[in-house]
C-alpha cells in the first residue's frame, strides 16, 4: 500500500513590496499645483513665455483639464482647470492671488519680455536687487504672479544684512 502525501498547509508568501521613495522621481519636496480658468489655454502660454516642457495632460471628460504637469527649469508644476464643487478655484474667482512663484532662469531680461510677449502684464520691472539676484515680476494671463530672478551675486551674511539695512533706509526715505 503506498502512503498518501499530505497536502502542505503552508501559504506562499507573497513577493516583498519594493520600496517606493516617498518622493517620486522628478519632483521635488514642494510642487505648486495652480487651479486655472483655461488651463490648456495656459499650458501653451506657460511653454511660450517660460519655456516649460510638457510633461502630462489628462484631460477630464467634461472637456476641462483634469490634471496636467509641466516642467520649467527641472522643477515640476501641477495645473487643472477650476472645479468650484472641490473648492478649487484660481485667482480669477478669488479676485486675485495670494502667493507668487519664484522662478529663477539663466536671463531674466529675456524671458520677463518673452513673458510679455506671451500675454503677461508686467507688475515689476526687471531690477538689480540688493540680495544679488536681478528680478522681475509678471501676471499671467490667469491671474497668477510669477517672481522672474537671476542670480547675479553670492554675499556674505555679513553684506546682506549690511545691503539690507542699507536698502530699509533709503525705502524708509531716510
Amino acid at each position: 500500500m503506498k502512503k498518501a502525501k499530505a497536502k502542505s498547509k503552508v501559504k506562499a508568501r507573497p513577493a516583498p513590496k519594493k520600496k517606493v521613495a516617498p518622493i517620486p522621481a522628478g519632483y521635488h519636496a514642494v510642487t505648486p499645483y495652480l487651479s486655472i480658468r483655461g488651463a490648456a489655454e495656459a499650458l501653451e502660454f506657460y511653454k511660450m513665455a517660460f519655456g516649460a516642457k510638457e510633461i502630462m495632460r489628462m484631460p477630464g471628460p467634461d472637456g476641462k483639464l483634469g490634471h496636467a504637469e509641466i516642467s520649467i527649469g527641472g522643477s515640476r508644476i501641477m495645473l487643472a482647470d477650476e472645479h468650484p464643487q472641490m473648492d478649487f478655484v484660481g485667482p480669477q474667482s478669488r479676485g486675485g492671488t495670494t502667493v507668487s512663484l519664484h522662478v529663477y532662469v539663466p536671463n531674466v531680461d529675456a524671458t520677463v519680455e518673452r513673458a510679455v510677449q506671451a500675454g503677461a502684464k508686467l507688475t515689476r520691472p526687471v531690477e538689480d536687487q540688493f540680495y544679488g539676484d536681478r528680478t522681475g515680476t509678471v501676471e499671467d494671463p490667469f491671474g497668477h504672479r510669477w517672481h522672474l530672478a537671476t542670480h547675479k551675486e553670492d554675499l556674505s551674511k555679513a553684506e546682506l544684512r549690511k545691503r539690507a539695512e542699507k536698502a530699509m533706509a533709503k525705502a524708509g526715505g531716510g
